[in-house]
C-alpha cells in the first residue's frame, strides 16, 4: 500500500472509533448509577482484560495498556460528575467560605534558626512587616504554628541543585498544618570567616547539610585538610565561626550572615549552580485560599500493589491536571510502604479539580489536602 493509502485507512478506522469510544464513555457513566460495588467493577474489567489479551497475539501488552487507559478515562469521566466527598467538601467550604482578600503584608511568623538565615530572607519577602520568631528547629517552627503561638510559619522544602528537604516532608504528613504560599528565593552562598584569615588557613567548615551539598564541588577542592561540620542553619554556622577562639574555622552563609556577625567572605559564589534556588513553604494552621491560588499540595498513601500509582496518574492526565512534582516517601514502620507528595497545578474553584480531589480520598489509602496556593 501508498503511505497515502496508509493513512486514509488509518483516518477511516479513526472516524469509526470516535462514535464508538463515546457510546461507551455514556454507557459506563449510565452503568455508575447501578449498585455494582467497586469490587464487581473491578472484576468486570479483569474478564474484558482477559477476553482482549486472548485474542491480541504479539500485541498482547499495548492491548492491555489501552483497555486499562480506556477504562481510567471512564472512571475519570464518570467521577467529574460527582459532588465533592464530604471531608474534602467541609474543608473547602472552610477555606473558600473565609473570603481571605490578598495575602497579608504582617503577622507572627516563626522561622528556624537565626537571624541572617535564608529562612529569615524568604519569611521577609513574604511578610514586609511581619513580626519574626527564631527556634532551634523545623519540628519547633511546625508546633509554633500548630499550637497557635505563631500565625504562620516559613520552611525549606526543596532546592534546585540538592533536592528535596526530607525532614520537612515528613513534618507536613505528621503535623495538622496548611501550605497557604511559597516563595523561591535565589540562594548564593559565601564562605565566611574572621577577618584577616585566608582561605588556606581554613581547617573546618560549617553549614547546613542542604547548604554543604549545594557546595560540595568547592569543598572538595580544598582537600582532605578541610573537615566539614554539619549545623542546623547557615546563619547560625556563621554565628559558631564568629564566636570561635579560632581562626581557622569557616561558615558557609549568605552575605547578610557575614555583616550581622563581623565575618568578612574569603570566597564567593561558591555554589554547585549559578541557577541555585530555595523553594520556601509558608505554613498556615488552617486552610487558607487567596486569590490567584494556582497550585495544590496533596500526600497520599496508596495500595500496595501493582498499577496503583500508574492509575493517579491516568486520572490527572484524564482530567487534563499538570502534575508539578511527585516525590515517595518510605512510611515509618511498615515494609516497602510509600507515601506520595503531589503537587500540580489548578484551583479548588474548578468543578473538575474538585471531582479529582474527592476521588483521591475515595481510593486512596490514605489522603491529606495541604492546601491550595500561590507561589511567587
Amino acid at each position: 500500500m501508498e503511505l497515502d493509502e496508509i493513512r486514509n485507512s488509518i483516518d477511516g478506522l479513526d472516524r469509526e472509533l470516535l462514535p464508538l469510544i463515546l457510546k461507551r464513555m455514556e454507557l459506563s457513566e449510565k452503568a455508575s448509577e447501578t449498585s455494582l460495588s467497586p469490587a464487581e467493577i473491578k472484576e468486570r474489567e479483569r474478564e474484558m482484560l482477559r477476553w482482549a489479551e486472548e485474542r491480541s497475539g504479539d500485541m498482547e501488552p499495548y492491548i492491555h495498556r489501552f483497555y486499562s487507559a480506556l477504562f481510567e478515562l471512564g472512571r475519570a469521566y464518570r467521577e467529574c460528575k460527582k459532588p465533592v466527598g464530604a471531608k474534602v467538601r467541609a474543608e473547602l467550604n472552610e477555606a473558600l467560605s473565609k473570603n481571605c482578600g490578598e495575602f497579608p503584608q504582617t503577622g507572627t511568623v516563626a522561622v528556624q534558626g537565626v537571624e541572617g538565615a535564608y529562612a529569615q530572607m524568604a519569611a521577609d519577602r513574604m511578610f514586609p512587616r511581619g513580626n519574626l520568631m527564631f527556634f532551634k528547629s523545623f519540628e519547633a517552627v511546625f508546633d509554633a504554628v500548630e499550637s497557635g503561638l505563631c500565625r504562620f510559619g516559613v520552611v525549606p522544602i526543596e532546592n534546585s541543585s540538592n533536592g528535596s528537604v526530607r525532614a520537612n516532608y515528613e513534618l507536613l504528613n505528621r503535623k495538622n498544618l496548611r501550605i497557604v504560599r511559597s516563595e523561591r528565593l535565589f540562594v548564593s552562598h559565601e564562605l565566611l570567616a574572621k577577618p584577616g584569615v585566608k582561605l588556606e588557613d581554613i581547617r573546618e567548615i560549617r553549614s547546613h547539610e542542604q547548604a554543604l551539598g549545594q557546595c560540595s564541588e568547592f569543598i572538595k577542592s580544598l582537600g582532605s585538610r578541610v573537615k566539614v561540620q554539619p549545623c542546623p542553619n547557615t546563619a547560625m554556622a556563621a554565628e559558631l565561626a564568629a564566636r570561635s577562639e579560632f581562626g581557622d574555622i569557616a561558615a558557609i552563609a549568605s552575605h547578610s550572615a557575614c555583616e550581622l556577625y563581623g565575618l568578612v567572605p574569603i570566597a564567593t559564589r561558591i555554589q554547585n549552580s549559578d541557577n541555585n534556588y530555595t523553594r520556601f513553604i509558608c505554613l498556615s494552621k488552617d486552610a487558607e485560599i487567596y486569590p490567584g491560588a494556582d497550585r495544590i499540595s496533596l500526600i497520599l498513601a496508596l495500595k500496595h500493589r501493582p498499577g496503583a500509582l500508574y492509575e493517579i496518574l491516568a486520572k490527572l492526565t484524564a482530567l487534563e491536571i499538570n502534575l508539578i512534582k511527585l516525590e515517595s516517601c518510605p512510611i515509618v514502620g511498615q515494609d516497602f510502604q510509600f507515601m506520595f507528595f503531589f503537587e500540580m497545578q489548578g484551583s479548588v474553584r474548578d468543578p473538575r479539580v474538585a471531582a479529582m480531589l474527592e476521588s483521591l480520598e475515595q481510593t486512596c489509602e490514605s489522603f491529606k489536602f495541604l492546601g491550595n496556593y500561590s507561589e511567587v
